[in-house]
């Protein structure tokens, strides 16, 4: 392929590998610029290698056919180049962004040094391998460690974090954990799965406004109640923005993220983007399974040039398995729309002795939404269902409505 015609990758993330592997499989060769000195890796299991489960080998991917490890500081769009830090410069005929999204740091004083410097010693975000790392060679039985966001990623860094043996705490503050994925109830057993199972200790509805050094090392987080917390390691786990840097200095089109079209087109027809960094039909998914879906169209699009319906959306369901130290792991599933509307009908069957909970939501006649924690025989079929957007079936030879959705076991 000559260079006016090449498709250049700038991100060796999730999407942009599988772009790139994807392509090669229909006879178009990629190359991927990526900025990390790692094999590119599963960013979603890096919480499995800070709790020891796995090494950073198991998580690596196949490393795309074709690989530069460089840092791209801008895109020249009339001569359809980028440039990189060290001054290189790589033509292309088609460009993805892969860019990914960067943790997001709140403004807490004493979080940075001087205009320009650095995380004090100890406090760590959670977003890339380097990251990881670091928070591995730290953590030891007995360290203090403060979480400060009890998200999605703020729940899987504690855990992994207690299960090395450290004495955790988690500032969220927000009313409950994970409130943007899971409902009352289901944050309730997560909050104790979190503190019965593996003694963390939570607070919520908790402003984190100092984090506190002494010679340049974190010792304590001080809360806007002024109550302190004696600490070792602070993770800094408040979600994430797409990384839209190289767009913007590009002059492409960009709200919250890259805006794209149906064929995952920026505002420039020549440049493309995708994943965390991607923003289409104004939504930006930040999740893996929505960034997968776009790289297996953007490879057809871009191999066949083909004119179909392009990227559509994509209804992702959340999954998280939270192994404890002595019992089974704690998985829980999350999907569509938790909370009723007026006029939905709800089904919800709890077991408090077990832990189990699972709740569906329906309007007219179409599943939109559920949680399910504890027992997941029935998420296969209940995804499905809820992916499907068609009305639901009547329970086999009658029955109570609604409960046969979770007594079909569908395969998880």
């Amino acid at each position: 392929m000559t260079s006016d015609a090449r498709v250049l990758v700038i991100g060796a993330g999730l999407a942009g590998v599988r772009l790139a592997r994807r392509l090669g499989d229909l006879g178009v060769p990629a190359l991927v610029v990526g900025e990390e000195e790692h094999r590119p890796y599963n960013r979603v299991l890096l919480a499995e290698v800070l709790a020891g489960r796995y090494g950073p080998d198991v998580i690596a991917l196949p490393a795309p056919t074709e690989l530069v490890r460089a840092r791209v500081t801008g895109i020249d769009r009339r001569r359809r180049t980028v440039e990189c830090a060290d001054g290189t410069e790589i033509p292309y005929g088609t460009l993805v962004l892969a860019t990914g999204s960067n943790p997001v740091l709140p403004p807490l004083r004493g979080l940075f040094g001087p205009p320009g410097g650095e995380l004090p010693e100890g406090v760590h975000a959670f977003r890339t391998m380097d990251d990881c790392l670091a928070l591995s060679k730290a953590v030891r039985p007995g360290v203090r460690a403060v979480v400060i966001g009890g998200g999605l990623l703020g729940v899987s860094a504690a855990r992994a974090l207690a299960l090395r043996g450290a004495q955790v705490v988690v500032a969220q503050q927000a009313e409950r954990l994970m409130e943007r994925q899971l409902d009352r109830n289901a944050s309730r057993l997560v909050l104790r799965h979190l503190t019965d199972d593996l003694g963390v200790e939570v607070h919520t509805e908790c402003r984190v406004r100092d984090v506190r050094s002494v010679g340049g090392a974190v010792r304590s987080v001080e809360l806007a109640d002024g109550y302190a917390l004696d600490t070792d390691l602070v993770v800094v786990a408040c979600g994430v923005r797409p990384r839209v840097g190289l767009a913007v200095d590009a002059g492409l089109a960009v709200r919250q993220g890259v805006v794209v079209d149906d064929r995952l087109r920026t505002s420039d027809p020549h440049i493309h983007a995708l994943g965390d960094c991607a923003q289409h039909d104004g939504t930006v998914y930040g999740l893996a399974a929505p960034a997968l879906e776009q790289a297996d169209v953007l490879a057809e699009l871009i191999a066949k040039d083909s004119g179909g319906a392009g990227y559509r959306g994509t209804r992702s369901l959340t999954r998280l398995a939270l192994p404890g130290r002595d019992r089974s792991p704690f998985d829980l599933a999350a999907f569509g729309e938790a909370e009723p509307r007026p006029g939905d009908e709800v089904v919800q069957l709890t077991d408090a002795t077990r832990g189990t909970y699972r709740k569906v939501v329906v309007r007219d006649d179409r599943l939109v939404g559920g949680v399910l924690v504890g027992e997941l025989g029935t998420v296969g079929a209940l995804a499905r269902a809820w992916e499907g957007t068609e009305p639901l079936p009547a329970p086999d030879g009658g029955g109570a409505p609604l409960l046969h959705l979770f007594t079909h076991d569908g395969g998880s």
